[in-house]
């Protein structure tokens, strides 16, 4: 089987490539590797994939493009043919959508759509793609469930992941493309993004300079550990979503469909207090924190936590490293990448 899974340089794009080839997959990655952080992590990434593809004896490939550039990506699902695609690629960042709505635009949309139409033009049999949790925005009935709403996000980082769902259905509905998006909580561990809470910290503590922690510290979080997180969109691809033979259209479950549609959370089903993954950072560290305790940012949704019975039901799965260990693995990581 071959999978074309966009986004192949980032975080979770990494991780499940490197899993698919782990189990003899043949995948083609695409990444236009850009320098919204330090490139220079990508391009490790991409290092280890290319070592990973040898030891396995794996198909691989790597495309360098920009989901935007639609000839770019219609050329490649005509040279590679894949059956089946995981669209992890994205503009990422909560707080960074409030400065540059258009990067958004750019990569969530225009890019998503290039995706939909070359799976809908080259009959691929299935495609995954990462929404966030942060579509639940103003919501406050915990856990979160897919069967609820989602038409209040607090930021347009999650109004694009939202569109992306409204657009996988209409495809799933006019075309029969099966689609399934997957909703991620808070997702950390080894090979982190260094824009994101774990990777700062850590930083941050080290050099003994003080943390930011937002809403002074009261922010719970459903953390989720990226080894975790591919192990489900691997099992969620490997099965083709389907119409729900159940569906009500008097009464619409927004997680299904009459069409091949579906929405998961990906969660640990388990929130923990900011204070106490901060605890667990220093506990790696064996180090103290300093606190710069700062009010919540526009934006921001002060607590998350998922749902994961519709996954488990799915694909009988349920992500589940607990946080301590989850942030030792990535200390031990950083301290090896970074040589400190």
């Amino acid at each position: 089987m071959k999978y074309l899974v966009t986004g192949s340089a980032g975080f979770i794009g990494f991780t499940v490539v490197r899993k698919l080839l782990q189990r003899g997959d043949s995948v083609v990655g695409i990444d236009t590797v850009n320098d919204y952080y330090d490139p220079k992590i990508k391009e490790a990434r991409l290092a280890v994939l290319n070592e990973t593809a040898r030891s396995s004896n794996s198909g691989y490939a790597f495309v360098r493009s920009n989901l935007a550039d639609r000839e770019s990506v219609n050329q490649t699902f005509e040279d590679h043919k894949p059956k089946r695609v995981i669209n992890l690629a994205a503009q990422a960042g909560v707080r960074y959508s409030l400065e540059n709505p258009h990067a958004y635009v750019e990569s969530n949309i225009v890019g998503f759509t290039n995706i939909l139409e070359a799976c809908r033009y080259n009959g691929v049999e299935h495609l995954a793609y990462a929404s966030t949790s942060s579509v639940y925005g103003a919501n406050t009935n915990m856990p979160f469930s897919e069967h609820n709403g989602v038409d209040h996000p607090l930021q347009f980082y999650a109004a694009t992941k939202k569109a992306n769902e409204l657009m996988a259905h209409s495809y799933s509905h006019l075309y029969r493309l099966p689609t399934t998006g997957l909703r991620f909580f808070t997702v950390y561990g080894p090979w982190g993004r260094p824009d994101m809470a774990l990777f700062l910290f850590t930083k941050n503590i080290l050099e003994g300079k003080p943390i930011p922690v937002f809403n002074n510290g009261n922010h719970t979080r459903d953390f989720t550990y990226v080894d975790d997180i591919a192990e489900g969109v691997v099992r969620v691809i490997d099965q083709a979503a389907a119409p729900n033979p159940e569906w009500d259209p008097s009464n619409p479950d927004p997680a299904s469909s009459n069409a091949p549609f579906r929405i998961y959370n990906i969660g640990n089903n388990s929130p923990v207090k900011l204070m106490d993954y901060i605890s667990a950072i220093e506990k790696a560290l064996g180090k103290k924190a300093e606190l710069d305790l700062l009010p919540l940012q526009p934006g921001d949704v002060p607590d998350t936590y998922a749902n994961v019975e519709n996954l488990m039901s799915a694909v009988d799965y349920k992500p589940a490293m607990p946080v301590e260990e989850g942030v030792a693995n990535f200390v031990a990581w950083y301290r090896e990448y970074y040589q400190v």
